[in-house]
């Protein structure tokens, strides 16, 4: 029976064996999970500070867009007041320049007249 002794030995110790690879091979399992946790929290936190940052970069980005928008709508309400003072300005100076063209032909009409005059005048003097 030392044969079947034998046999129940080195399966015995077969298995000592196996049950020890096993158990280094569940820690090794367990360390690299643990690793892999750590390196995922990592990740995360990273994520996390990143998607911050971007918000951050976006909520300044969205204030300076609408600061230049404000600023480009003052600036079209301004040049449009000065277009409507312009114009307006415009009108004026049409309205002067019409009557003054109304009255230099009011004085050219008279100075016809008067020219006029002058010529029945001098063609009734007796030379």
């Amino acid at each position: 029976m030392t044969n079947g002794s034998d046999r129940l030995d080195r399966i015995e110790r077969i298995l000592e064996e196996l049950a020890r690879s096993q158990g280094h091979f569940q820690e090794q399992v367990a360390k690299s999970l643990g690793q892999s946790q750590e390196q995922v929290a990592k990740s995360q936190a990273q994520l996390a500070q990143f998607q911050e940052q971007v918000a951050k970069s976006q909520a300044q980005f969205q204030e300076q867009v609408a600061k230049s928008n404000r600023e480009m709508t003052a600036r079209q309400q301004y040049h449009d007041e000065a277009f409507e003072r312009h114009d307006a300005e415009m009108k004026a100076i049409r309205e002067a320049i019409a009557a003054d063209a109304e009255n230099i032909r009011a004085l050219v009409r008279i100075a016809e007249l008067y020219h006029q005059r002058l010529e029945r005048l001098e063609g009734e003097e007796p030379a």
